[in-house]
């Protein structure tokens, strides 16, 4: 048990460091491209790519039909939902206030699940690594690049952005629950192919897309490492949802090392992006935190008392 905690935590934050490489990557994609388009041919390579690593097709077909409901609600929340208003939010939002909405998913997680979930609780120590992780995902945001609120489209990219959160949070959830005679190849490789054909054809009906796109090198080279990574990522993270002793909250957790990643890996390849000390403050806060979850608090029950879980946790 203790190895497979171990291999959870390692996975965990190997994918979220993968993870933290999307932005600098999209907005390389995004000088050449249009958001749908370019989320759309994103997914459809990503789906495909995992389908040679699933099972016999008629099996595939079986599971699929036998499981529908869960994988129509991953494609719709996950890939649909998700990332639609994902790219049109940042599009109004400021970078460093984006990022601490999006930053914001482990605690959005935690309350749905909370709510979902009857084994799930809101412990101590959780809410004191949900507080601190949000206060160092402010101070990395922040020391990057400053707020700046403006009007009512960045209100709306802020919803918009939120929602977003809900309905990932939602996708886990059901990951957790559902999945259990699910292969979660199957079900990444289906929601994000059917997810991306349905964006990309979305970009026709409500983006100026180029009739004759001449894309650069740069280009593609964004669109194969992201396309890759969504394949690995939501694969291997659908594994660790499924495992019957991982927490949907707890291991959302991780996902407040993104920004962390996302600013040292911006340091390195971004021309003048440069640490401060606001930036590095908010990196160690973050570090404690799940330290002290992880580490600390892990090695015991968490013995609180909780309020009953929500109406519609089963």
């Amino acid at each position: 048990m203790k190895d497979r905690h171990i291999n959870t935590i390692f996975w965990a934050i190997v994918t979220c460091l993968m993870w933290s490489t999307a932005y600098p990557f999209i907005k390389v994609g995004l000088q050449y491209s249009t958001p749908l388009h370019f989320a759309g041919s994103r997914f459809i390579i990503s789906g495909l790519m995992i389908l040679p690593f699933t099972i016999r097709p008629g099996d595939y077909i079986k599971m699929i039909l036998s499981n529908k409901s869960l994988v129509i609600w991953v494609t719709i929340l996950q890939t649909l939902i998700n990332y639609i208003l994902f790219y049109i939010g940042m599009d109004y939002v400021p970078g460093a206030l984006g990022a601490v909405i999006v930053g914001a998913q482990p605690f959005v997680t935690a309350i749905v699940s909370r709510i979902m979930i009857k084994d799930e609780r809101f412990t101590l120590s959780k809410v004191i690594t949900i507080v601190f992780g949000l206060a160092g995902i402010v101070m990395v945001s922040a020391g990057r690049q400053g707020f700046h609120l403006g009007g009512p489209m960045e209100l709306a990219g802020i919803i918009m952005i939120f929602i977003a959160n809900i309905s990932t949070a939602t996708s886990n959830v059901l990951v957790s629950k559902k999945s259990k005679n699910m292969n979660p190849l199957v079900l990444s490789s289906f929601s994000l192919l059917t997810g991306g054909i349905i964006i990309f054809i979305l970009s026709f009906l409500f983006e100026d897309v180029p009739s004759k796109p001449d894309f650069p090198l740069n280009y593609w080279l964004a669109l194969a490492w992201l396309a890759f990574m969504s394949a690995f990522t939501f694969s291997k993270w659908y594994v660790l949802l499924k495992r019957p002793e991982v927490r949907v909250s707890e291991l959302n957790l991780w996902k407040f090392i993104i920004p962390v990643f996302g600013a040292i890996l911006s340091w390195i390849i971004v021309p003048g992006e440069n640490a401060d000390w606001i930036t590095v403050i908010g990196m160690i806060i973050i570090s404690l935190s799940l330290i002290y979850f992880f580490g600390v608090t892990g090695r015991r029950e968490r013995k609180v008392e909780e309020v009953p879980a929500g109406p519609i946790a089963k």
